[in-house]
């Protein structure tokens, strides 16, 4: 039987009095690859950072590879990559001296610059970051994700501000990677992303569990038969009766 990588147990978490995550449960595989999904404010962020351990959660159980990541976080940092769509760097640094400070903290680093070629951004190693384009930084900071080979990677909007063919080359890299057993949480507001990338999607909307399952299981139990107007349905309140009055007319 396989064990879970990641497992999450009535994980809630409260700022004062208002409820962001409540009552989340969800494994997840060696080699899926999760969505997890919902409009601004819906709760992703605060449930990958209780996840990880940078936030401290109210109530519930998560483990990651067995381990707690608040008690353990030494131990995970080690096996786990992250990529934040606001990560903030020294913008004076160049590509190559954030990599190579990246690549120290690490004890089995990836050669950075296999993973600058694979992403395309292997003419900016001198540059310095301040200087890359929004998309050619997005395509670093994935890169940095992944010097530590890590077990575990969490990408947060991963190809927001690329266009459409270094987007196509990201999601290659990113399948490859999956196909060599490496598990993967991502949040995107792109459907044709989650349809290309993920297993198992789970729709939060106000904190709570709208949906969880397949992009085809999220098709077939809502009205509508494109995945983008399902994702709909179920996270945004304010659509709900215009959907279905589209449909009806349509």
């Amino acid at each position: 039987m396989q064990h879970s990588i990641i497992e999450v147990t009535h994980l809630s978490k409260s700022y004062g009095e208002k409820k962001v995550v409540k009552d989340l449960s969800f494994s997840v595989q060696k080699g899926t690859v999760l969505g997890l999904l919902g409009a601004n404010g819906a709760g992703k962020t605060t449930s990958i950072e209780c996840i990880l351990g940078t936030k401290k959660r109210n109530s519930g159980s998560i483990t990651i590879l067995g381990k707690d990541p608040r008690k353990d976080r030494k131990e995970l940092f080690q096996k786990i990559g992250v990529q934040f769509q606001d990560a903030s760097y020294q913008h004076e640094i160049s590509v190559k001296e954030l990599c190579e400070e990246t690549e120290s903290i690490y004890k089995h680093p990836q050669d950075y610059k296999m993973l600058l070629k694979q992403f395309g951004i292997a003419d900016k190693e001198k540059s310095l970051v301040k200087s890359l384009s929004g998309g050619e930084r997005q395509r670093l900071f994935i890169t940095l994700a992944l010097i530590p080979q890590p077990e575990i990677v969490f990408l947060d909007e991963l190809t927001t501000g690329l266009d459409a063919r270094a987007r196509r080359e990201v999601w290659n890299v990113l399948k490859t990677l999956k196909s060599n057993g490496m598990t993967m949480i991502l949040t995107s507001h792109f459907m044709d992303e989650i349809e290309a990338l993920c297993d198992e999607i789970i729709i939060l909307k106000k904190g709570n569990v709208e949906f969880k399952g397949t992009v085809k299981e999220a098709i077939d139990k809502s009205p509508f038969e494109h995945f983008e107007d399902a994702y709909l349905w179920y996270s945004d309140e304010e659509r709900d009766d215009e959907l279905l009055k589209e449909k009806e007319e349509a």
